[in-house]
């Protein structure tokens, strides 16, 4: 008899934790390695990753953007040598932000984790200025260069439109916000800034801030450099 309950309490407490784990796993799809992206889930663990593996499969990654996002807008291949160029291009666009200057394209990597931070943007504008954000300013995705110019060394992320330079951002009500003037600020323009540079750490693989060093201390850097679904991330 005693042998019964005690198999009858620990099968009991095993279908709780199954039914517990399966709750979690349900919730937190993007902190499994397995699964598919979803650009519409919040953001996890392996959102960044699966992203950035986007860029070897342009089919998969524009369906998943036009399927999640309604926005995904190809744009003419562009080569430039062997190093430069991209075949997977995506006329960048937000649900509800502007860009300045329009126009710009950029990988579909780029596109899909731009579309994921939107949201975070517009949660942070909220929070510190009661304000939504209207207009992103940038300087940019695609450039054929190397890493900070130099005449040698590693490609840039921006050679292949892999990467976004953010300058600043534009609220409704008429302010501006800028990353060379503002990012010292510790104030609400300062808490915004470092705040949506954090949460692009959950949807790009790279992002590089004033806090990295001097070379961007007008801009935030993000890019979507493929190092695997588990691979590393770079927050700064």
């Amino acid at each position: 008899m005693l042998f019964a309950i005690r198999v009858f309490v620990i099968t009991t407490i095993l279908a709780v934790l199954v039914i517990e784990l399966a709750g979690w796993m349900q919730r937190h799809r993007q902190d499994l390695p397995w699964t598919e992206v979803d650009l519409q889930a919040p953001p996890g663990r392996f959102t960044a990753g699966r992203i950035a593996e986007l860029g070897s499969d342009p089919p998969r990654c524009r369906a998943i953007l036009a399927r999640d996002g309604g926005i995904s807008r190809p744009a003419p291949d562009r080569l430039v040598g062997n190093e430069c160029g991209y075949r997977d291009g995506t006329n960048l666009r937000l649900a509800s932000i502007g860009l300045s200057p329009a126009g710009v394209v950029s990988s579909c990597p780029v596109a899909a984790a731009a579309f994921v931070w939107e949201e975070a943007v517009q949660r942070e504008a909220r929070v510190r200025f009661g304000s939504p954000v209207v207009r992103l300013l940038h300087a940019g995705s695609f450039s054929c260069r190397r890493l900070y110019g130099r005449s040698e060394g590693a490609w840039s992320e921006h050679a292949t439109a892999d990467a976004l330079d953010v300058l600043g951002f534009v609220l409704e009500d008429g302010r501006t916000i800028s990353v060379l003037r503002d990012w010292p600020d510790q104030g609400p323009k300062g808490t915004f800034l470092r705040g949506v540079r954090d949460a692009a750490c959950r949807s790009f693989t790279t992002v590089l801030s004033p806090d990295y060093n001097a070379a961007h201390r007008d801009h935030l850097h993000l890019d979507t450099a493929d190092r695997g679904a588990g691979g590393w991330r770079a927050c700064r």
